[in-house]
């Protein structure tokens, strides 16, 4: 039930679901001749969507999420790599079969340049199908494709395929997996992604070594108009809050220890 409601609560709650909610209600409060209440809804609705699309604020954000784990020096040894799901654009390889790679398709490239590099390491693919459509193959199985496709031989790879959100990421791939002490299994997903994703391994007990990619921001951004990318902004600025929301949310429900889990002492 919690991957369900997650996912329509954040429906709502992105920005763009907010704006357009901001206008509606200003449209019915002009309808009701409340004026100044309409105006208000009117003008806050503007200002959110100017906010979001045309200044720096979503890459301010984000940085602090993406700079939370450095990406370590490599190790020798490597007896696995786990990749999140989130990398495949799940609509199109459903019609068209192939592993369509989506905006975070940078985890499963990291993967799988750390894979040729360490034959000696399995895949653990994390990543289910829809919480809110059924029908779907998971990522795990479009996963798989761009796998062997680039040379992984198939006995390599575990499939997890049953997740429908992080936490269930975490506790499927440690059940999968099975961690002896002493072994290195890197985590990889996108950096903005990584402080709630290493708080829910840490709970399900699965030791994992954070490997960040698909960097969104530079780190090194200024609040300000920005105007050359008005799209990328406003989608930064959703990716920004929907990981803060939920690592608000993982926290207040039990499902993290820290609101902001990070690198250990």
């Amino acid at each position: 039930m919690f991957p369900l409601l997650t996912r329509i609560f954040w429906t709502i709650a992105q920005p763009v679901s907010l704006v357009a909610l901001l206008l509606v209600l200003g449209l019915l409060l002009m309808a009701l001749k409340r004026r100044r209440l309409a105006a208000a809804a009117v003008t806050a609705a503007t200002l959110l969507l100017a906010l979001f699309s045309f200044t720096s604020f979503g890459y301010l954000t984000i940085t602090p999420l993406e700079s939370r784990f450095a990406r370590p020096v490599e190790p020798a040894l490597i007896d696995g790599i786990v990749v999140l799901g989130g990398g495949m654009d799940t609509g199109v390889n459903n019609v068209r079969g192939g592993w369509e790679l989506g905006r975070s398709g940078d985890r499963f490239v990291e993967a799988l340049r750390l894979a040729l590099r360490h034959p000696e390491a399995r895949v653990l693919i994390a990543g289910g199908g829809s919480a809110l459509l059924s029908g779907r193959e998971s990522e795990a199985e479009a996963g798989a494709r761009f796998f062997t496709d680039f040379g992984i031989a198939p006995e390599r790879l575990i499939l997890e395929g049953q997740s429908r959100n992080t936490e269930e990421n975490a506790i499927n791939a440690r059940a999968l997996a099975a961690p002896k002490p002493g072994e290195t299994w890197l985590l990889v997903t996108s950096a903005f992604h990584m402080p709630r994703s290493v708080g829910l391994f840490r709970r399900a007990e699965f030791p994992v070594v954070p490997w960040p990619a698909d960097y969104l921001a530079a780190g090194n951004e200024q609040f300000g108009i920005k105007l050359d990318e008005i799209a990328e902004n406003l989608v930064t600025s959703n990716v920004a809050l929907r990981e803060w929301i939920g690592l608000v949310g993982y926290y207040l429900t039990g499902r993290i220890d820290e609101p902001l889990p990070g690198p250990l002492p």
